[in-house]
Parts: C-alpha cells; sequence; structure tokens
C-alpha cells in the first residue's frame, strides 16, 4: 500500500502557481528523489507532504486518510509521531545539546526517559556523532550537526522522512556521508524516503528521480 500519496496537487502564493495538478506516490522501503530547477516545487511539494502547506485543490494521504483536510493541530500531531523531516542546515535548537536535539521527538512524544535515552544512543552511534553528543551545535562541525539532525529526524522510526536539501550546506565529502548514513539508516528502518535536492548525482543513492518542471512531474526515471 502507497504509504504517502499526493494527488493532483496545485498549490498557489498570489498569483504564482507554484504546484500544477502534481500526482506522486511513495512506497513504505522506497527513496524517491525530487529534483529540478530552483523555482520547480520541490520545496513546496515537500512542505505539502510534511501536512504544512495546505494545496488550493488536491490532497495528500497517509495510509488512505487525507491529511489534507484535518485541522492544523491534527496535522502537527501526524507530523510529531509520522514524519522524520531533515532540512538543509539541520535547525537543532541552538540551546540543546546533540544528544538532546535527538531525544527531544521522543520526549514529545510520551516515551519513558530510560526507552529515550537508550533508543537515542544507538541512533547517535550508528552515525558516528556518540564523541561529540553532550555539545552543543555551535560547538561542532556543519557535518556533525546535519548528522543529528538525521538522528533527530529517525530516531521514532517515522513511517515518512522528508528531507529538503539535506546536503546543500554541505562539501561534498561530507555530503556524500550524510546522505549515505541516511538513506542506509532509513532503509533499514523501512521508511519512505522523499529526498528534495538540486543535486542530480545525489539521486543516484534513490530507487526513483522525478524531476519537477514549473510545478509539475516532467518525468520519473526508473532505476
Amino acid at each position: 500500500m502507497t504509504v504517502l500519496h499526493a494527488i493532483d496537487l496545485t498549490v498557489e502564493f498570489g498569483p504564482t502557481t507554484a504546484l500544477r495538478n502534481l500526482s506522486l506516490g511513495v512506497e513504505p522501503g522506497e527513496l524517491v528523489a525530487v529534483v529540478g530547477r530552483s523555482g520547480s516545487g520541490k520545496s513546496t511539494l515537500l512542505h505539502c507532504l510534511a501536512g504544512v502547506v495546505r494545496p488550493r485543490s488536491g490532497a495528500v494521504e497517509f495510509r488512505g486518510q487525507r491529511i489534507s483536510a484535518w485541522p492544523d493541530s491534527r496535522r502537527s500531531a501526524w507530523r510529531l509521531r509520522n514524519v522524520g523531516l531533515v532540512f538543509q542546515f539541520g535547525e537543532l535548537v541552538p540551546e540543546l545539546t546533540l544528544a538532546e536535539n535527538v531525544r527531544l521527538p521522543l520526549l514529545l512524544t510520551g516515551v519513558s526517559a530510560r526507552d529515550t535515552r537508550r533508543r537515542a544512543d544507538a541512533v547517535i552511534d550508528r552515525l558516528g556523532i556518540a564523541d561529540v553528543a553532550e555539545r552543543r551545535p555551535g560547538q561542532t562541525s556543519g557535518g556533525q550537526v546535519q548528522r543529528a539532525a538525521i538522528a533527530r529526524a529517525l530516531v521514532h522510526e517515522p513511517a515518512v522522512v522528508l528531507a529538503d536539501e539535506p546536503t546543500g550546506a554541505l562539501d561534498a565529502a561530507n555530503g556524500q556521508l550524510v546522505l549515505e548514513a541516511m538513506l542506509s539508516l532509513a532503509r533499514d528502518r523501512g521508511s519512505a524516503v522523499v529526498l528534495v535536492t538540486h543535486e542530480a548525482r545525489l539521486s543516484s543513492y534513490c530507487d526513483r528521480e522525478v524531476t519537477l518542471h514549473d510545478g509539475s512531474v516532467a518525468e520519473p526515471v526508473l532505476r
């Protein structure tokens, strides 16, 4: 069953049409790269899939439930439990250590402190940042911050991972390491991944590539 499904999405911001009748389905465990030029609608699509932006027409469904019709509070609660978000610059809470940032989604969903620490430590260790886990983001490198952001997105084993330019702020070597770590961990946990990027080479790590042009799907490429 398709875990996340965008159906004929149209999104407008004033006179600008960001998405035009766009449809996209993602299966459990599938890694999908969304590529295209700046302004093609990639980030808008991701925000719709995350339930942050409501389309003017069309719908977003999660396991057959039309989340785009839900009120904001219900979509926020759904997102907290079912979606892992990764952004270009990590966007960690600067006052918290890397480890505290990773634990946050579990604590917000009522997981016990003991289980939270155990699960967070396992992901932190796997992503190779255990030695800096008690430092704050400002005391670590960009690559370490981004790995912590990935750990935070995956620690609650979400059904869906949505990543918006997750390597855009990193050099090539660190970008590749971060991407491989994110996709490996997501695949092991059976998460459906939608990776938005302007770097077509990164899509080689995914099962499928979808190219956007002026808010529409131009041509999917099967791998």
